[in-house]
């Protein structure tokens, strides 16, 4: 189970990771692609997008982080307050943006924080 909890945390970093680059870097140029919006409405946020990029990358070091901590028990709390963290955001963007959010960062970490809780 240490395994799939590993995978988990690592899949939910690897996603916000990919998200911090979206956001920040290629918001104009993958973005109308990603978010199937405009040239324009994407031009218009792009600094907001940007500050939520930032965000999701903090996300990202909390989740790496945790590949460092030896002691199971602070591994545990430190992957649980940030997976709940990104679930929080998750459940939020799927009601405010698209349900798909759900199910991209949501529902993995869900999973994992099922997970960290039974073994």
């Amino acid at each position: 189970m240490d395994l799939v909890v590993k995978a988990l945390i690592g899949l939910v970093a690897f996603i916000h990771c990919y998200i911090l680059w979206l956001e920040m870097f290629a918001w104009t140029t993958r973005g109308p692609k990603a978010f199937n919006k405009s040239l324009q409405e994407l031009e218009n946020s792009k600094v907001l997008a940007a500050n939520q990029g930032l965000y999701n990358g903090f996300l990202a070091a909390g989740l790496i982080w945790t590949f460092f901590i030896t002691d199971e028990k602070w591994h545990n709390y430190v992957a649980l307050f940030f997976m709940s963290c990104v679930a929080v955001a998750g459940i939020y963007g799927a009601f405010t943006v698209t349900k798909k959010i759900l199910y991209i960062q949501a529902l993995p970490a869900l999973l994992a924080i099922v997970l960290i809780l039974v073994r």
